[in-house]
């Protein structure tokens, strides 16, 4: 008999671990899984590439799609008890100082831990054999459904997070796996949770080679008529972690090398860091050179008509857009975040650049200069298969497949 397994997730907007969940749900096989999805909310520019003859999207809850729209409207809708849930997370979340250079994440623990009083059962008349909550905070999994496994998934680098150790813990424990992205990902998690270490499982974000490649052909972009021109490109959210406020001052350098370069922003998020971006680009004397194209719902035509995919982050937890970027075999350039040297081999299938601007823009004009690098960097990436999908045989054996 085969396996029910349940995947829980926020909703599909363009981002890294919708992505991820994408390409998980494209390698399901429905001959060694029955796998139904449970999104908070149907809302997103991905929904429409759900596999439904793969997978069965389960119907929307209204309560849980109040969760994270504006609080009017979830008092309008008639919840009360997820609008009080959400105020009481407010006023009762930990205030004390955010540690220089963490990302404050606390609410979204708290306001798991009042809204899951308001909200009812996930699928109460069916056990499933594996259910999976796949981005925190895992209350819901834990609390609201039935399942004989419950794995939770890191996509976060903890070192750079603030967390609620005292309240998550308890959440986090009462899961049997925790699945991390990458080695890397998972020890920083245990450095802030060493208890759960025995629960730790390397499963990565699977990528479907086939279907990026087949999506990079539904469109033909160009980016800029000028051959001599060298097309960067960034893809993500505007926010502290991807660093984008910093891409003017590093264009205007590389500029300043005598390097004709244009350099595309595809994403959206935080509206201060977008204006950000765009008034150090008119300070920095770039507007003509650093250029936003706002949010795409298939990047990818995008990605195979650039030169050189960068990720200037902060941090992250295993970029997916990097691996996207060698499964159409761009050169790609990261700056050294920490979790950097865990997906790319600088020199073999990309670089890592340093952090600081001055030094990465310096590093960065070395190599778009270099053609017989970028040459050998993209040979490897032909000769290699940046896709995973055989990661899914992980969750069938979790699910007892």
């Amino acid at each position: 008999m085969k396996p029910r397994i349940l995947i829980l997730m926020h909703y599909m907007e363009l981002g890294g671990a919708e992505s991820a969940l994408l390409g998980l749900l494209q390698s399901v096989d429905p001959a060694r899984a029955d796998v139904d999805v449970f999104l908070y909310d149907h809302r997103g520019e991905l929904m429409k590439y759900i596999p439904t003859g793969k997978v069965n999207l389960l119907p929307e809850v209204t309560a849980y799609k109040m969760i994270e729209r504006p609080f009017m409207e979830c008092v309008k809708s008639g919840h009360i008890g997820v609008a009080l849930g959400r105020w009481l997370a407010k006023k009762t979340v930990d205030k004390s100082p955010v540690p220089t250079g963490k990302d404050n994440i606390r609410i979204y623990t708290r306001v798991a831990d009042w809204v899951e009083h308001f909200v009812p059962k996930i699928q109460p008349d069916v056990e499933y054999d594996l259910a999976i909550s796949f981005l925190m905070p895992h209350n819901y999994v834990v609390k609201k459904v039935r399942a004989k496994k419950k794995l939770g998934w890191i996509h976060t680098d903890y070192s750079t997070v603030h967390v609620d150790v005292k309240r998550e813990l308890p959440v986090w424990g009462q899961l049997d796996y925790i699945a991390s992205i990458s080695e890397e990902v998972g020890e920083k998690f245990v450095d802030t949770f060493p208890t759960l270490k025995d629960k730790i499982i390397p499963v990565e974000n699977i990528l479907s080679s086939r279907f990026i490649r087949q999506r990079a052909e539904e469109e033909v972009i160009s980016l800029d008529s000028n051959p001599s021109t060298i097309k960067l490109l960034t893809i993500g959210r505007f926010s502290n972690p991807k660093k984008m406020e910093e891409i003017p001052g590093i264009c205007r350098k590389i500029v300043d090398a005598g390097i004709d370069i244009k350099w595309f922003i595809i994403g959206y998020g935080s509206v201060e860091i977008e204006q950000e971006v765009r008034d150090n680009a008119q300070r920095e004397g770039v507007t003509d050179r650093v250029i936003l194209l706002g949010k795409k719902e298939n990047p990818y035509p995008y990605i195979k008509a650039c030169d050189i995919y960068v990720q200037p982050s902060r941090y992250e937890g295993k970029s997916i857009t990097v691996r996207e970027a060698q499964i159409l075999c761009k050169p790609v350039i990261v700056t050294n975040y920490p979790t950097a040297s865990s997906q790319i081999q600088s020199g073999l299938d990309g670089v890592i650049v340093p952090l600081e601007v001055d030094a990465c823009a310096h590093e960065m004009a070395d190599f778009i200069c270099n053609k017989e690098g970028q040459a050998r960097v993209v040979e490897y990436l032909e000769t290699h298969d940046y896709g995973n999908e055989q990661e899914i045989e992980k969750i069938y054996q979790l699910a007892g497949a």
